[in-house]
């Protein structure tokens, strides 16, 4: 039988969403992945010794896509397989009285053994958030701060540019070794409250570091006052190094996916 979970997550004490591996072995660093894994083994497999042993560990997760160290999540979504039946109410109830305090599920249902978090997404919608004030406060945390004023509507239009289908190899990371290129973005968007201004980007795939990569492109173009149709033209290089800076990853969050 299978299960998909909702998952919220605070992404700052973990190396990102996914368990790590270097030249095929576990890299023992925290990851969203291995505490759910665990917690997962715990309730449905029993014994809280089974459950930390990495080679013992026998519920599996597929996760609608990666998140990087320091991102958060409001809507990551999972799948899992098992052949217990399980109470929704229940179960919430105890895995997150298991899971650490930065990581809780909030929705259990069954789904087709079709259903794959990952392959079966429609869309997914990301929200990049950063303060806009000269000065810092208190409980400023790690969110980027931006000291010189922002243009909402010299943003927008920047960001404009991006909606459709393109070739993404401007804003995307140099690392990465998948070669798929191409995006469609179906909402771009900026807005102001106060001295909080967010960024909101909707498409059906994002490549590795590309969110952060297109606010720190925007940024850029505030920073400079370059003409907004700088954008159009990072886009149109598929030169990474055209591109701005890969901003912190702070601030940034999974909001939702769509199958």
């Amino acid at each position: 039988m299978r299960y998909a979970l909702d998952v919220q997550y605070r992404g700052k004490n973990y190396a990102g969403s996914q368990i790590q591996y270097e030249d095929g072995k576990q890299i023992d660093e925290p990851t969203i992945q291995g505490e759910l894994e665990k917690a997962l083994s715990t309730l449905i497999i029993g014994g809280k010794r089974t459950a930390e042993k990495k080679q013992d560990r026998q519920v599996k997760t597929i996760f609608s896509g990666r998140t990087d160290k320091g991102v958060n999540a409001l809507g990551q979504v999972v799948h899992f397989d098992t052949d217990k039946e399980i109470v929704a109410s229940n179960f919430i109830y105890h895995i997150n009285e298991i899971l650490p305090p930065d990581i809780s599920v909030n929705n259990l249902r069954i789904v087709p053994d079709s259903f794959h978090a990952q392959k079966s997404a429609k869309s997914r919608y990301y929200r990049y958030e950063l303060i806009n004030r000269r000065f810092k406060q208190a409980f400023d945390g790690d969110i980027l701060r931006v000291k010189y004023e922002l243009d909402v509507e010299r943003m927008q239009t920047a960001l404009n540019f991006l909606i459709g289908e393109h070739d993404f190899s401007s804003f995307k990371s140099s690392g990465t070794l998948n070669p798929s290129k191409v995006c469609t973005i179906t909402e771009a968007r900026v807005e102001k409250q106060g001295d909080r201004v967010f960024i909101h980007l909707k498409g059906n795939r994002f490549l590795y570091n590309m969110v952060r990569t297109i606010v720190g492109t925007l940024l850029e173009i505030e920073g400079h006052k370059l003409p907004t149709e700088h954008m159009k033209q990072v886009l149109e290089a598929h030169d990474r190094r055209k591109a701005g800076q890969t901003v912190s990853p702070y601030g940034l969050t999974l909001m939702k996916v769509t199958y």
